[in-house]
Formats: C-alpha cells, sequence, structure tokens
C-alpha cells in the first residue's frame, strides 16, 4: 500500500525538514497550477516520469519553464533509446500515485530503488522548489538541500543534470 501524505510528513520530521504545505483545489496540470503563482514563492516544477525502450524507468524533475526536448533526452541521461512517458499503472506501481501528482516526494513509495533520479541542473539553483506531497490538492515548498536529503532518504542518488533547453 502507497505511503500517504501524513507518512511523508512524518518522514520530514523524521529527517528534521521544515517545509510549507498550502492546500488547493486538484491540480492537474501545470498550466492549471499558474493560478496559484502569487500565493506560492519559490520554484513551481514539473514532474515527468518516462520509461525507455529497455525499460528503465526515470524521474526528470525541472522548473515549470523549462524546455526538455524528449526526442534528445534519452541522450542526457544515458536512457537506451527514445523515451516515452509510463502508463498510469505502472507509475501507481512504482511511485504509488496517479497522474497529475508526480513528484520526488513519490520517491517514498519506491521501494524497488527501480526509477532513477534526474534533477535539472537550473532547478537546483533556486533556493526553494514546490512540489505536491503525493496529492495534487496541495503544494509544499522544501529546499534545495533538503529535498537532496529527502531523496537519499528514500535510497535513490539523485543524478543532477542540465536536460532543459536554454
Amino acid at each position: 500500500m502507497p505511503k500517504s501524505q501524513n507518512d511523508l510528513f512524518a518522514r520530514f520530521a523524521e529527517l528534521e525538514i521544515i517545509t510549507k504545505t498550502v492546500t488547493h483545489p486538484p491540480l492537474f496540470t501545470v498550466e492549471a497550477s499558474k493560478s496559484l503563482r502569487g500565493e506560492i514563492p519559490g520554484g513551481h516544477t514539473k514532474n515527468l516520469f518516462l520509461k525507455d525502450k529497455k525499460g528503465t524507468l526515470f524521474l526528470v524533475v525541472a522548473l515549470e519553464s523549462a524546455e526538455i526536448d524528449l526526442k534528445r533526452l534519452h541522450g542526457k541521461i544515458g536512457a537506451s533509446g527514445r523515451l516515452s512517458f509510463g502508463k498510469p499503472e505502472l507509475l501507481q506501481e512504482k511511485l504509488g500515485v496517479f497522474p497529475g501528482s508526480v513528484t520526488p516526494f513519490a520517491l517514498i513509495n519506491n521501494d524497488g530503488l527501480d526509477v532513477t533520479v534526474i534533477l535539472d541542473a537550473p532547478m537546483m539553483q533556486e533556493a526553494v522548489l514546490n512540489y505536491h506531497p503525493l496529492e495534487n490538492t496541495a503544494t509544499t515548498a522544501i529546499s534545495n538541500q533538503d529535498l537532496l536529503a529527502f531523496i537519499r532518504s528514500c535510497g535513490h542518488e539523485p543524478k543532477i543534470l542540465h536536460v532543459s533547453d536554454a
């Protein structure tokens, strides 16, 4: 059974990570999320759950304004051939979330450690970053360094790569 928001917040407390969470109506797209820009400071993000032709899974996390060329991304992240979006069932199985709620916080559910985490380098220059806390009815702000600590606490070593196009 996937971990809940309460489990996530308990992990933050265990790690002494300070976050701030704002609840809001469900948001399914970056475009819909832009309505909250004045209310939630920090870097706003998008999260791509991808699979290469050999079945290797990737979670690519970047600023919402980042342009990512999916036709060339495989070469930047070391994937085998072109990438496609992971199916909703696979997303639920591996990260325990539904489309519209993809987040690096979902790595708390990736017990198999079979998702490669890619953080776009320009995003990591933002002091504060915003992600859904496993559900798209809230946004949680976290420092960039605490994000790294959280991801590592889940057993993953994120790769910080420049994957967006300038």
